[in-house]
This record gives structure tokens, sequence and C-alpha cells, in this order.
């Protein structure tokens, strides 16, 4: 039950740590997703509240969900001015020589009938940029802490496979694929003027202890 992952709530928000492999959005197909059950996440208010962003089926972690159209407001205005502090967890297929940095890598979707859709660099594309910085190493991976300072689609993914040329594990676009995707929506912080910020930290989940960094 998404009520059992709860994170953080108070009157205008919750945190709710997303598992891998559940949509936010409901495919086309009707198949499960995080708004299909919003009534999970009511305690108590009538109104369902309302994803204020997305995170990709196969990434886990931090969602923030805004419990009134006031908050959701204020809160989709901190994210598009880039006030929201993010921290993502990733394991990549390799180990980058240095150990910090920033990728400041423009992107743009292409599509095509036969492949689909993807997301690519492109000096004419949007504007991306991301931190990054090395927890760990072992066995030929590292374990990434990534802060994105934009949001746009797959940005982190990209910038692992094209910025640091270095995929990360089980991404089944940009990098050879696998069971499942190492890549994890860890902490979040929304200011607040004149509250409390929300905040919210994710456990790693446990298929991470597969790319051998235990949870």
């Amino acid at each position: 039950m998404l009520e059992d992952r709860l994170l953080f709530i108070d009157a205008e928000a919750i945190v709710i740590d997303k598992p891998a492999g559940l949509p936010v959005d409901t495919p086309r197909d009707g198949s499960p997703s995080i708004n299909a059950r919003l009534d999970e996440l009511t305690f108590g208010f009538q109104r369902l509240p309302v994803a204020v962003h997305r995170l990709d089926r196969d990434t886990s972690g931090c969602l923030l969900l805004a419990r009134n159209p006031k908050a959701l407001k204020r809160f989709a205005q901190a994210f598009e001015t880039g006030a929201v502090t993010k921290r993502y967890l990733a394991v990549l297929d390799g180990v980058p020589d240095d150990d910090s940095g920033t990728i400041e890598l423009p992107l743009a979707k292409v599509s095509s009938a036969a492949s689909g859709w993807r997301m690519r660099g492109d000096p004419a594309g949007r504007p991306a940029r991301t931190r990054w910085r090395r927890i760990d190493s072992g066995n030929g991976r590292a374990l990434i802490a990534f802060f994105p300072e934009t949001g746009r689609t797959h940005q982190i993914r990209v910038h692992a496979a094209e910025g640091l040329g270095i995929p990360i594990m089980g991404d089944p676009v940009y990098g050879a694929g696998g069971p499942a995707m190492m890549l994890h929506a860890a902490n979040l912080t929304v200011p607040r003027p004149g509250k409390p910020d929300v905040n919210a930290g994710a456990p790693l989940p446990p298929h991470f202890a597969a790319s051998g960094f235990a949870p």
C-alpha cells in the first residue's frame, strides 16, 4: 500500500517513497500507476492529492504530492524556479576518473518510428545542469550522488551516459538494461517561506544490493 511508503506529511504536502516499476501517470493500457491509486493517500482529506513532479517509471524514491490547489501552485513554482534541492543516488556501469564535477549538457527530444523517443545531448536543446559526486566504487562500478539543478526529462540518465560517458546500471534506454535501473531519488527539500521546509529522505531500495552497494 502506498500509505505504508509515507516519508512526510502535513496539511499541505505528502512525500512517498515511490517504488521502482510504478509510473506516476496512468499508462494508455490502464496498468497500475500512482495517479490511479491516489485514494490510498487521502489520510482523512476528501480531496485527492496531486503529484507535483514526475519520476520515471523505473526510478524509485521521493515523490511530492500537494494536498490542496494553493500548495500545488506554490510547490510547482518552487520546482520551476530551481528552489527545490534534489539528491539522487545511482550506480554507474563504470568509474569516473574524477571524484566530482558539474555536467552542463543541453537536452533535446528525438523520436523515430522504429525506436520511439528518447533524449540526447544537443547544443540547441534546453539547458540542463547536474552536479555530481562519487560516494563509493568497487567491482568496476561507482555509486554516485547527483544533484540536478534543472528538471529536464531523463536528465540524470543522459548526463550519466553522455556527460560522464558511463550509463546508469540497468538503464533500458541509455545503457545495457537489466533487471532494474539503479536510480533512486534519495532526498528532497522544498522551501516554504514562513513555514518549515518539506524535507524527506528515502532509503536505498533492496534492489541496489544486486549492484554491490547495500541499501
